[in-house]
C-alpha cells in the first residue's frame, strides 16, 4: 500500500509552534496505545499509513516511562516525519470538540429521575454484507432480530415512547432528557450516583440509523443562525422551548446503548474506539477508515483559543472516531470530563491544518 497523495512532507521546523508545545502528554497518550497493541493491533487506514510501520516507535515508547520535555520532543522527531494532510476539497481542515459529561443519576427510577440510559438489547444484531437482508439500507450496521428475519431497529422516537420498556435494560436514570441526549452524542459519561458512587457509562452499540444533529435542525428551522450553533446555544433553546424537545430530538433517529465501565483514573477520559483511555487535550478522534489509530497529528488551529493557551497548536494522538468525523483533515478534540470541559468542547468549530506524523520508513523517498 502506498502513501496517499493527500500527504505532503514538511520539516518539523515548518510546523507553527512545534518548538513551544510540551510533547510529554502526547507521549503518555501514545504510550498507552503502544501497550494496547501488544494484544490487538490497530487496523491500517486506507491512506497508506500501515500499522506495522509503528513497531519501532511503540517498542521504544514501552521502554521509556517518564521522558522530560526535550526527550519527548526528540522521540517524535526521531521516529516520524510530519506531512501536511490536504482536505478533500481544498482549503483548511476542521476541528470540533467532544467531552465526557458528568451528571447526577439514580440507580432506580424516582419522581426526579425518569430518563433511562439503556444497555444493549438482546435482539440487537450486528449487520454486515453477509447477513444483510435484501433491500435493507446499506448504511445500517445494526438490526432487530425478529421471527421473520432481520429488520431495522426501533429508532429514538419509538424507544423513548416505550418500545424497550420492561426489558430490564436500564443502567441508570437521569433527571433531564437533554442531558441524556448529549450523553448519547458524546458516547460516554461519568455518573454521580445518588448512592454516592462515581461510575461511568460508555458506548456499547446503537440502533443504527443516521445521526441528525439538533443544531442543523434548529438552523434549518430558522431558530438558531448556523454561525451561532453551539452546544450551549442548543441547550438554551431547549430550556426556552421545553414543549418542543421531543419534536427536535426525535428527528435524530439514532439511539445509543451503553455499558458500565470503571473510573480507574479520574484524570483520564473513557476508553474509546482505540481501546485506551482518552487523554484530555491530547486525544483526537479521526476518520478511522482513512487514518490508523495511534498516529500522532500536529493540529494548528490559530483561531481556536477555547483550550486557554492561545492559538491551539498541539500534538495529538488519534485514539477515537465518530460518525460525524469524516474526511482526511477532520478531527474531534477530546477536552476532558465534566462541565468545564463541556464549556470548551461546545464552542469548538475552527479551521485547522493537520500534520500527520508518519513513520520515517514510509516517507523516505516516497512523499
Amino acid at each position: 500500500m502506498s502513501l496517499s497523495s493527500l500527504f505532503s512532507e514538511k520539516s518539523f521546523g515548518a510546523l507553527p509552534g512545534w518548538g513551544e508545545d510540551d510533547h510529554r502528554a502526547a507521549f503518555a497518550a501514545f504510550r498507552r496505545s503502544a501497550f494496547h497493541v501488544l494484544t490487538k493491533p490497530y487496523r491500517s487506514g486506507s491512506l497508506g499509513v500501515g500499522f506495522e510501520a509503528f513497531a519501532a516507535a511503540y517498542q521504544e515508547a514501552r521502554a521509556v516511562s517518564l521522558p522530560n520535555r526535550a526527550e519527548a520532543r526528540a522521540f517524535f522527531e526521531r521516529h516520524f516525519v510530519p506531512a501536511h494532510v490536504a482536505a478533500e476539497h481544498g482549503g483548511a481542515g476542521l476541528v470540533t470538540g467532544f467531552y465526557e459529561p458528568e451528571v447526577e443519576a439514580s440507580p432506580v427510577r424516582t419522581a426526579g429521575f425518569t430518563v433511562p440510559l439503556l444497555s444493549r438489547p438482546a435482539d440487537l444484531i450486528d449487520v454486515q454484507d453477509a447477513n444483510r437482508p435484501n433491500g435493507m439500507d446499506p448504511y445500517l450496521a445494526f438490526a432487530r432480530e425478529t421471527g421473520d428475519g432481520l429488520a431495522e431497529y426501533f429508532d429514538r422516537g419509538a424507544i423513548e415512547r416505550g418500545a424497550l420498556a420492561g426489558k430490564g435494560l436500564e443502567i441508570a436514570w437521569l433527571a433531564d432528557k437533554v442531558d441524556a441526549f448529549f450523553i448519547h452524542v458524546q458516547g460516554a459519561a461519568r455518573l454521580k450516583m445518588t448512592d454516592g458512587r462515581l461510575c461511568r457509562v460508555t458506548y456499547a452499540a446503537k440502533s443504527g440509523q443516521r445521526f441528525t444533529g439538533p443544531g442543523k435542525i434548529l438552523s434549518d428551522l430558522g431558530e438558531i443562525p448556523l454561525a451561532k450553533v453551539t452546544m450551549q446555544s442548543i441547550r438554551a433553546w431547549f430550556r426556552a422551548h421545553p414543549d418542543r424537545v421531543d419534536e427536535i430530538l426525535w428527528q435524530n433517529r439514532s439511539y445509543i446503548f451503553f455499558r458500565e465501565a470503571a473510573v480507574d483514573d479520574a484524570a483520564l477520559g473513557p476508553i474509546a474506539a482505540a481501546k485506551v483511555p482518552l487523554t484530555p487535550g491530547r486525544s483526537v478522534a479521526v476518520d478511522r477508515l482513512l487514518h490508523t489509530f495511534g498516529t500522532p497529528f500536529y493540529v494548528d488551529a490559530p483561531t481556536l483559543a477555547a483550550f486557554g493557551d492561545g492559538p491551539f497548536r498541539r500534538l495529538m494522538i488519534a485514539q477515537d472516531t465518530g460518525s460525524a468525523i469524516t474526511g482526511p483533515a477532520r478531527g474531534d478534540l477530546f477536552a476532558g470530563s465534566g462541565d468545564a470541559a463541556g464549556e470548551i468542547a461546545g464552542v469548538v468549530r475552527n479551521a485547522a491544518d493537520f500534520y500527520a506524523l508518519i513513520p520515517r520508513q514510509l516517507v523516505s523517498g516516497v512523499v
